[in-house]
């Protein structure tokens, strides 16, 4: 096994020390191999719904013990707020844009490696088990073990029509919650990685990666019982939405409460009862990710291996009138990220804004390997050190999925958020007066340098009208397939179910006429 020679996490947790050299094994004070990486990923869970976020309901115990010992992004952001294009960003380390991928009918498009791929290259052992939503058309680079790319074999065709958007007949039912008696389906996932852990490390002679996909806290919000019981409806709390504030939402935002047939107030029981599902799994969740922790601490691993948690993407879970993800508001866009292990320091926090498609690269220099320069994102670890080194300062992410009418674009630096919108008027926030994103300060004149700034960043880093263009004619093009390989009663059949009887029948009718 080689050395990793890019950085040296001293032994110091109160400065949390990173120069350069190799990383130290806080054991032995000495180098340490080549580390090993365990990447779980859930789907659904918002930055600020664990402990160590400070939420005072939700109960995460596993993640606090893990963030005390490690390193916690507090100011960390999806590449796309929908589970395909966020995980194409994630595990590529480029924009989800620039792999093709803008919806959950528009997957990876194979055009950059995963990271699976990379490690492989350079001589790791690498798994998968869970949910990728990637494509399996090509080479994952992963020893794949129950995966899943749902969405490859069946696209959410909801995204296929924003021009004018239409709207999704199953969302607002799903605004509920309740208990179950069996586990979840990341419990199975869970055991894959435990048996891995505690049979194969022993048998490699070469580093090794293990990516977990689980899938709590996605919906619907049913949790295992004795979870759901830990938050009786009665203690919830409900979104914090101010008078006045869902009357004037931006143009885009009311779009998707529509879109989702949200606009009609919803009884606050069932809020509740959703919230407490939403939390409940949020705790199951944590168990199945102290397990994975504690085989590494059982089986001698943890000095040499580094443990990344992070989310695909949040969950709005009704504040601003919204539910599930789609939008750039930062509960369905900033996701924890947590790591530690492998001489990492412990109880630090890191407040400039990061993105998951700074992860890639990330996990290369941790492993030694040259960084290919095409990446986008940048490496964490100076600023694990305290130093910003050549990372930009702003996280960048971007949302063309369904409910969405136009291209959406977001940066963030410092307190500092500006949304930009195609065509449309923007938003900005200051984060550290206004964390819930009410008082839109676009056209306060005492902003307009700030706006500037973050428009030029943006401007630098896309051209968003390519973009949102190239994002509708991709969604247009798939549209156009379907149509010309189904006839308008299969069209219609895959329609449905999403869309209703009228809006299906209607949009079979018209691709098929224009496309057929």
């Amino acid at each position: 096994m080689s050395n990793l020679n890019r950085r040296d996490f001293g032994k110091s947790i109160a400065s949390a020390a990173v120069a350069a050299g190799a990383v130290t094994n806080k054991a032995t004070g000495g180098p340490a191999q080549t580390p090993n990486i365990v990447f779980v990923c859930s789907d659904q869970h918002s930055y600020k719904y664990t402990g160590y976020a400070g939420h005072p309901l939700v109960q995460t115990p596993n993640l606090d013990r893990i963030a005390a010992q490690g390193v916690v992004f507090d100011n960390a952001y999806c590449g796309s707020p929908v589970c395909v294009p966020g995980r194409s960003c994630m595990m590529t380390g480029m924009h989800a844009s620039d792999c093709n991928s803008f919806c959950n009918s528009t997957v990876w498009d194979g055009s950059h490696p995963l990271w699976g791929k990379r490690l492989e290259d350079i001589g790791y052992h690498t798994l998968a088990t869970g949910k990728m939503d990637l494509n399996d058309d090509f080479d994952s680079g992963f020893n794949e073990i129950e995966t899943s790319n749902q969405h490859r074999h069946n696209p959410d065709i909801t995204s296929l029509f924003r021009r004018p958007v239409g709207y999704r007949v199953g969302e607002r039912p799903g605004v509920d919650g309740g208990p179950r008696a069996n586990r979840h389906v990341d419990s199975r996932r869970t055991e894959v990685a435990l048996e891995f852990l505690e049979r194969d490390p022993k048998q490699l002679n070469q580093p090794w990666a293990i990516y977990v996909g689980l899938t709590q806290p996605h919906p619907a919000f049913v949790a295992l019982d004795k979870y759901y019981e830990m938050y009786p409806t009665y203690g919830i709390d409900l979104p914090n939405n101010p008078p006045g504030h869902l009357e004037n939402l931006h143009l885009v935002m009311q779009e998707l409460r529509h879109f989702k047939r949200l606009a009609v107030p919803i009884a606050e029981e069932r809020i509740r009862r959703a919230r407490a599902g939403y939390y409940g799994m949020i705790t199951e969740l944590d168990e199945y990710i102290g397990l994975i922790w504690k085989s590494l601490e059982a089986n001698g691993e943890l000095d040499n291996t580094i443990f990344i948690y992070t989310s695909d993407h949040g969950e709005s879970l009704g504040e601003h009138g919204l539910w599930q993800k789609n939008t750039l508001y930062d509960v369905a866009n900033h996701v924890p990220l947590v790591m530690a292990g492998a001489g990492l320091p412990g109880g630090l926090t890191v407040e400039t804004p990061v993105a998951h498609v700074d992860l890639v690269r990330t996990m290369l220099e941790m492993a030694g390997a040259e960084t290919p320069s095409n990446l986008r994102g940048k490496s964490l670890l100076p600023l694990i050190s305290g130093t910003p080194g050549d990372h930009p300062q702003f996280a960048y992410s971007e949302c063309h999925c369904e409910g969405n009418c136009t291209g959406s674009f977001m940066i963030r630096k410092g307190d500092w958020k500006y949304l930009h919108f195609s065509w449309y008027e923007g938003l900005l926030f200051n984060l550290a007066e206004d964390p819930g994103e009410f008082n839109n300060l676009i056209n306060d004149p005492e902003t307009q340098p700030i706006r500037t700034e973050l428009e030029e960043i943006l401007r630098n880093e896309v051209d968003p009208e390519e973009v949102t263009l190239r994002a509708f004619r991709a969604q247009e093009r798939m549209l156009a397939e379907m149509a010309r390989s189904l006839s308008e009663e299969q069209l219609y059949q895959r329609l449905e179910r999403r869309l209703g009887p009228g809006q299906a029948r209607i949009m079979a009718k018209t691709a098929i006429e224009r496309y057929g």
